[in-house]
């Protein structure tokens, strides 16, 4: 109580600022019986297993959901690349956008560019006109495209266009 007479709710312990989190404390953190949470700032903290490992997380909302992004685990990623990171995600969401879905979409148009690659194109042409020619003809087929063309143009997305209308 106070002087007037009225109750006083004692203060927590989150109510204290806390320090950011050090690459010092990072390294003498020990794994516990239980996970536990090493908190940063910004909703940035390190999540310390049983096990040992220690994986960076983000803890954010969107869209009046709390989310959990991860960026990666301790010693690969820093202190410093967690919060680079953790600020990207920070501007995302301040233009609205959700930084675990605009990772997966990331994930997912990569992986279709890998899929229409010049490198993907050629080898299915391959299977599709050398099924008739001598094993040997088709080894020097892919050899010469190994060596000459896949390292230059490869994994260029360009020839879209032309894998649709001849290998179809």
């Amino acid at each position: 109580m106070d002087e007037s007479g009225e109750n006083i709710p004692p203060t927590r312990k989150t109510d204290t600022p806390r320090k950011p989190l050090s690459a010092v404390a990072i390294s003498k953190a020990k794994p516990k019986d239980k996970p536990y949470k090493l908190a940063d700032e910004k909703g940035l903290f390190l999540l310390i297993h049983p096990n040992g490992g220690k994986y960076w997380r983000l803890k954010y909302r969107h869209d009046g959901k709390e989310k959990m992004l991860a960026l990666g685990v301790y010693p690969d990623v820093s202190l410093a690349d967690a919060r680079e990171r953790r600020d990207g995600a920070r501007k995302l969401l301040a233009n609205g956008i959700d930084p675990g879905i605009a990772r997966k979409q990331g994930i997912l148009s990569a992986r279709e560019a890998s899929i229409n690659s010049f490198e993907a194109i050629a080898r299915e042409w391959m299977v599709k006109h050398l099924a008739d020619r001598a094993p040997s003809h088709k080894q020097t087929v892919i050899d010469r495209l190994e060596k000459n063309v896949f390292p230059w143009i490869g994994i260029g997305q360009y020839v879209i266009l032309l894998h649709r209308t001849c290998c179809r």
